[in-house]
């Protein structure tokens, strides 16, 4: 997801899409332990969504204030 995406969202939507990016990532790390992950770029790429999404949060929380 793009950040101009992201940044459309709400608080509460993006705090729902970080999660489930969270357990996107859990999923895919036991994937790779387990040596059945197909693309392990993938990993990076959602690390990176994932840092995304909790920077654009926190600003709206700090635009907020």
């Amino acid at each position: 997801m793009q950040a101009t995406d992201m940044r459309n969202m709400t608080a509460d939507e993006l705090k729902a899409h970080h999660e489930t990016l969270l357990d996107e990532m859990a999923n895919l790390r036991v994937k790779l332990v387990l040596r059945q992950l197909d693309n392990p770029m993938r990993v990076r790429a959602l690390r990176r969504e994932i840092a995304r999404a909790k920077t654009i949060l926190r600003q709206k929380q700090a635009g907020a204030r």
